[in-house]
């Protein structure tokens, strides 16, 4: 095989660059903003704690359910095609959201904005993967992508105060509307159309079968996270496991299957993926437990705790505008590798924060772990959809993102379930004594359940009680911070083994390390570009 030079991208690609941009800060903030209007709405729509549950979960549960769909779709169909049908029923949902007059009639909207989510991420990362053919230029085109999430971080609970202190809750909905309006009129001027030739039908049973496994397994741990060991969530987590092993089993047999498991056999496409959710694990756990650290150890508002989490956001700003200038210079695994260990270092510090004052050491130790973990979003996903098929970008663009929320979703709910417990553990020996049975109970059953009940203790009393959970309460925060930081450590030395073989981002590799050239094209794929 010989090896070709892969074309540069030129102006027309890097605007549609920014337009691929838009939907992915629009999503970010969306996340957010609803956190912020989620009391709000629910007292005006008079929403039960279970209702309040859905509208803020059903968007998560359903995008996460459709990814792998709407990445073999798009593959299919035509990405911009299925990007700008999704953009223009994610605008309309947002206006039925903005306007909604039930909990249902939200539930519903937030379901379908869920599934037109689930077009965004595989679409753009696809036309990244195919418009940025040149390694360098397409490191560089991903980090960007990757930032506009985090910008979205960050400006989201700003928007979100801003538009709530002055404007009704469905105000927040409304930033998704003009967003989606322009990328529905400039996209078909600026993105090319990328589809897989003479693709066959979509396999419906495979659909089915996703949708089964990735359902009942997301909603098993979020509610085994939220409410502890019970029997519905657990038997959600079996049938979703079992349905997976029958997904996987049907696409092996598939002459075109949904999901082509054979993308898994390529080192740095699986070595890249698993680490992504590894690495969303790890964060998910860690953030999970910083948030509930500024809450309920340092008494921060709710937007307060959120806000604190900015410095790490804006160091993770600046992380992906370095990652690309880096990664040019040295090889991959060695960048990716080298943050992690720093990262590393940063989790073993945290694990010596203290039960008073702490909050500054979370701030600056995020900041600097966000930094660092940087490389490995960045380049890890570079990598996934570079190593790809051109026609399975929107498939790899997908099972990035997926990897992405199983890993968060796992990362709450077994790192949450081992810190309460620690918890549990060490505030069982540390009650002061005179407390009544209902107040120590709660206090025994979790840090929020004692800041809740300790109002109806004499001042002293509620201070010696608050003064024993905190303690407790940090060491659980001790202890997750020390098994992330042992799982980051393997995570680095996995990377620095597997992905060593990768030169630096833009030089050239070997022609028999090429998965395939730009020559190879043509077979798979047809363009019908806009010019």
């Amino acid at each position: 095989m010989t090896s070709a030079v892969a074309p540069k991208a030129g102006r027309r690609e890097w605007l549609g660059l920014a337009v691929l941009a838009l939907p992915t800060l629009l999503v970010s903030v969306d996340v957010f903003v609803l956190l912020l209007a989620l009391p709000r709405l629910s007292a005006d729509l008079h929403a039960n704690s279970v209702q309040q549950l859905w509208i803020s979960d059903i968007y998560g549960f359903l995008l996460a359910g459709f990814l792998v769909t709407m990445g073999t779709l798009g593959d299919r169909i035509g990405r911009r095609r299925l990007l700008l049908i999704g953009a223009a029923l994610f605008g309309i949902m947002s206006l039925v959201s903005a306007y909604s007059r039930s909990p249902g009639m939200l539930i519903i909207a937030r379901a379908l904005l869920g599934i037109a989510g689930a077009t965004l991420t595989p679409s753009t990362l696809g036309l990244i993967s195919n418009m940025f053919r040149d390694a360098k230029q397409r490191t560089i085109a991903v980090s960007l992508w990757g930032g506009m999430w985090t910008l979205g971080a960050i400006i989201g609970p700003i928007i979100g105060g801003v538009m709530l202190s002055n404007f009704w809750w469905g105000s927040v909905f409304l930033l998704g509307v003009p967003v989606m309006i322009l990328l529905v009129i400039v996209g078909p001027i600026l993105l090319p159309e990328y589809k897989q030739a003479n693709a066959a039908r979509i396999d419906l049973p495979s659909v089915a079968l996703s949708l089964g496994a990735i359902l009942p397994t997301i909603y098993g741990i979020k509610q085994l996270a939220r409410n502890g060991w019970s029997a519905v969530p657990i038997i959600a987590v079996i049938v979703g496991i079992a349905l997976a092993v029958v997904f996987v089993r049907r696409q092996r047999v598939l002459t075109d299957p949904l999901l082509d498991l054979k993308l898994f056999r390529d080192r740095t496409f699986s070595t890249a993926l698993g680490s992504l959710a590894t690495y969303s694990f790890i964060g998910g756990g860690t953030m999970l437990f910083m948030l509930l650290y500024f809450q309920l150890v340092a008494g921060m508002s709710p937007l307060k705790a959120g806000l604190s989490m900015t410095p790490g956001m804006l160091a993770g700003m600046v992380a992906f505008g370095l990652t690309p200038m880096i990664a040019s210079k040295f090889r991959p695994a060695y960048v990716i590798a080298g943050g992690l260990i720093a990262s590393t270092i940063v989790l073993l510090f945290l694990t010596q924060v203290k039960p008073t004052g702490g909050s500054a050491t979370l701030i600056v130790g995020f900041a600097i772990f966000s930094f660092f973990g940087v490389p490995l979003v960045a380049l890890g996903t570079g990598l996934v959809v570079g190593v790809a098929p051109p026609e399975k970008g929107g498939s790899a663009g997908s099972l990035t993102q997926l990897s992405n929320e199983f890993g968060a979703t796992l990362g709450v709910a077994l790192l949450g379930t081992l810190g309460f417990f620690v918890y549990r553990q060490v505030i069982d020996g540390r009650l002061p004594a005179g407390l009544s049975g209902d107040v120590a109970s709660a206090a025994r059953d979790s840090m929020v359940g004692t800041v809740t009940t300790s109002g109806s203790l004499s001042p002293q009393l509620q201070e010696a009680l608050l003064t024993q959970a905190r303690i407790a309460f940090t060491d659980g925060v001790r202890t997750v911070m020390g098994i992330c930081a042992v799982l980051l450590f393997a995570l680095s030395v996995l990377i620095a083994v597997n992905l060593r073989h990768l030169p630096p981002i833009g030089h050239e590799k070997p022609a028999e390390e090429q998965p395939g050239t730009d020559d190879d094209v043509p077979s798979v794929l047809t363009e019908t570009a806009n010019d």
